[in-house]
């Protein structure tokens, strides 16, 4: 085996001292020498093991350690059992070596992060049980990952492009949410920038120079806002820190793609924090609010924007009273007011609650929600997809307070319906459940209930659970036991969408191969034909345009516009006899396995490999895309800010590929803008000249309303390329009276 030389011994020795003078202050000599103890034995199975980046394996479990003692503020144990995480995986020693040098906690911890390792993959949904689990046994198995995927964020540069997407997504789409739910506000953020700046560098960094360019007018603007409020507290005698903060690079980024607006129309870009050193004998809430008081007397607050999580603190345990104030030249500014303890566990989150005295409230909280978990977590053979969608709607909601009747007090997630509720209290209320009373007025199932409703659910014996109510259930626990009323018949649905499936292919003339049933599969983006069956049985898909999505040849000239899937050439004749799967349009030139490691280039004369379009964001030449490996030589494109693409990130990881468009000038794609402004003469004359003018691109449709003044246009159009549609935009936008020109990725209205 190979050694380490003497400068890879030195540069290891220097990271662990490092490492060690940062963490002496805090603990005694008994618990430094077994995490000494921990090192020496870790860094002599590791010996000569050596990380993608070429430094020796050991830096990463002694960052990793760094992130738990320092970010974390966890104990000896848990510094351990960083330290020895990856021994048991990645050297010959075993769980049971563990326990006799580091006794049964270590060893415990060092197990279940053990059972969490390796790349997720399609067996997401086992792999999440799995860590969920873990959480409910010990939280610091959860706690010492999550720190174990920061590092490996920070680290991300050495991996090749793909990887980078894939592993950037996954934490987005899980550690993310799970640093949320535990607090872990500090970790969360970064987290999220580091994410971002690999899976869309160009953005990240467009913002970070909008952000660098505004950074003078910004500090006058802080020092401006904060003098008054800084005067005021010491007048009062008020002992306080007062910062400020920059919302991060990815909620901005996340505000602009979900509101449409730009950088410049963000308002709350800027935070002010009063951290107040609490006095002993009056209540923190009282202190707080004073400071609000004198806060609201200096600056005028938006009225809607006041935010009390002291009174009721978050499912996470975040305490803090919110408000948005109109600060100097017109700015909104959001000033979040704190003792030092609240502000503690903001950045802490759940390690911090064990500094104070009032972990129980918080562990109460946390067994609530790990038990709401687990109840999903019995559900057996869920779908991964399912799975990760109805966990994430537990994991990421903010919550709301509802009351019984007789005033009992239930959390469930923002936006949760009556039937959401009726599924909390019980499984029999939610079945029978037909509707509720709210302040002595009847609603629906469907209706949105709101912080502090008192809900009286109405229930008949003759009601049984439908499927639609699936359209507007948004917790886990609702939406699987609705699913479980249906899953007692999932055969009858199975057998009953075959026949469907089969009949649809007969109605096109298409044989019933693996192959036509393997595009119908990837085209909806399933998992198996036991899926699609499943699916078609039970109405959640209809089989429309299967001509399209098999790729047959049409006699209208026009789909050659929105035929988005490209066939393989026909097999050179010989005199080879056919087989089943090759009769019909299926005879075809043999398709290359696609190379994952390799980027995938999109080109207009594809003919031995077949790759199609997502219908969900409709990607055009040009645009930034990846690829979605359906099967092993057919590739689904996606823009990259795809939601779905999210989805496979996470759960299919391992599919995913990056791709780059080629060239395209024959083939177009229709292409949706919507056009906001003011109403002029001879506005949609103006609109229809410039399109016309454009020789690359054709018009389907064109619809324009006009309301009270307010000029809007809806525009379908066939477009070669992103760069001739970035050109009829700029173009558009020139155009007198036009305020807005944006694409809409909905082709279906």
């Amino acid at each position: 085996m190979q050694h380490f030389n003497k400068a890879e011994i030195r540069q290891i020795e220097d990271r662990y001292q490092d490492f060690l003078k940062a963490i002496q202050v805090k603990f005694d000599e008994e618990r430094l020498a077994r995490i000494e103890k921990a090192f020496r034995f870790a860094n002599a199975a590791h010996d000569g093991i050596k990380r993608k980046s070429g430094e020796p394996y050991i830096i990463h479990p002694i960052a990793v350690a760094r992130i738990v003692a320092i970010d974390l503020g966890l104990g000896a144990t848990s510094i351990c059992a960083a330290i020895l995480h990856d021994v048991v995986e990645d050297t010959e020693y075993s769980i049971n070596d563990i326990e006799n040098m580091f006794g049964v906690k270590v060893a415990r911890i060092v197990d279940g992060l053990t059972k969490l390792s390796g790349d997720f993959d399609s067996r997401q949904a086992l792999t999440l049980k799995k860590m969920l689990m873990t959480l409910s046994d010990d939280v610091r198995i959860i706690l010492i990952k999550i720190a174990d995927r920061l590092h490996n964020m920070q680290t991300l540069d050495s991996m090749p492009a793909h990887k980078k997407i894939k592993i950037a997504g996954e934490t987005l789409y899980l550690y993310v949410p799970l640093a949320h739910r535990l607090g872990l506000y500090a970790i969360k953020i970064e987290l999220e920038e580091l994410s971002f700046k690999h899976k869309h560098p160009e953005e990240y960094n467009k913002i970070l120079l909008m952000l660098h360019n505004q950074e003078e007018k910004r500090n006058y603007l802080v020092n401006e806002f904060i003098r008054p409020i800084k005067q005021k507290l010491e007048e009062e005698k008020i002992e306080s820190t007062v910062s400020n903060r920059l919302k991060s690079t990815y909620s901005i980024w996340q505000k602009m793609q979900k509101k449409g607006v730009t950088f410049n129309e963000i308002y709350d870009i800027l935070a002010v924090r009063i951290v107040i050193k609490a006095k002993p004998a009056i209540s923190e809430k009282r202190q707080c609010f004073d400071v609000l008081s004198l806060v609201t007397d200096i600056y005028k607050p938006r009225p809607d924007r006041i935010r009390d999580w002291i009174t009721m603190p978050k499912a996470n345990g975040y305490e803090s009273l919110h408000v948005t104030v109109m600060g100097p030249q017109g700015k909104w500014v959001e000033v979040q007011i704190r003792t030092e303890r609240m502000d503690e566990i903001a950045e802490h989150g759940f390690a911090a609650h064990y500094r104070y005295k009032d972990i129980s409230t918080f562990e109460n909280e946390l067994d609530t929600w790990i038990e709401r978990i687990r109840e999903h977590l019995r559900t057996p053979d869920s779908d991964a997809f399912e799975f990760l969608d109805d966990f994430k709607l537990n994991l990421y909601a903010s919550e709301i307070n509802l009351f019984t009747p007789k005033g009992d007090m239930v959390s469930l997630p923002q936006g949760s319906t009556v039937i959401d509720l009726a599924y909390e209290i019980h499984t029999d209320l939610g079945n029978k459940c037909i509707g509720a009373k709210i302040n002595f007025k009847l609603v629906p199932i469907s209706h949105v209930l709101e912080n502090g409703d008192q809900v009286e659910i109405l229930t008949s014996e003759k009601q049984t659970p439908k499927l639609e109510w699936l359209k507007f259930a948004t917790t886990a626990k609702a939406r699987s036991k609705i699913k479980d009323a249906f899953k007692l018949e999932k055969k009858k649905h199975i057998d009953k969408g075959k026949e469907m499936v089969e009949e649809a292919l007969k109605e096109v003339k298409a044989p019933i191969t693996a192959n036509n049933l393997k595009k119908i599969i990837a085209h909806f983006n399933l998992n198996n034909k036991d899926q699609l069956y499943s699916e078609v049985g039970m109405g959640f898909l209809e089989l429309e345009n299967l001509d399209e999505i098999l790729g047959k040849k049409s006699p209208n000239k026009l789909v050659k516009y929105w035929n988005i899937t490209f066939s393989r050439k026909k097999k050179e004749e010989t005199d080879e006899p056919e087989t089943e799967a090759e009769t019909e349009t299926e005879i075809q030139k043999k398709p290359q396995k696609i190379d994952k490691r390799k980027t995938f280039l999109l080109k207009e004369a594809q003919d031995n490999v077949n790759f199609s379009l997502a219908k969900c964001c409709n990607p055009i030449p040009g645009d930034k895309v990846i690829g979605y490996l359906s099967t092993d030589d057919h590739v689904i494109i996606h823009k990259t800010g795809c939601k779905e693409v999210e989805k496979f990130l996470s759960s299919h990881g391992n599919r995913i590929i990056a791709a780059e468009w080629t060239k395209f000038k024959k083939q177009s794609y229709l292409t949706r803008l919507k056009l906001e402004g003011f109403d002029r003469l001879g506005i949609v004359n103006e609109v229809t000249n410039v399109i016309s003018k454009q020789h690359s691109i054709n018009m389907r449709s064109v619809q324009f309303d006009t309301h009270e003044g307010i000029f809007e246009g809806d525009l379908f159009l066939y477009i070669h390329n992103a760069d001739d549609l970035h050109h009829l935009i700029a173009r558009l936008e020139k155009i007198k009276g036009i305020d807005r020109v944006s694409r809409d990725e909905n082709l279906n209205d």
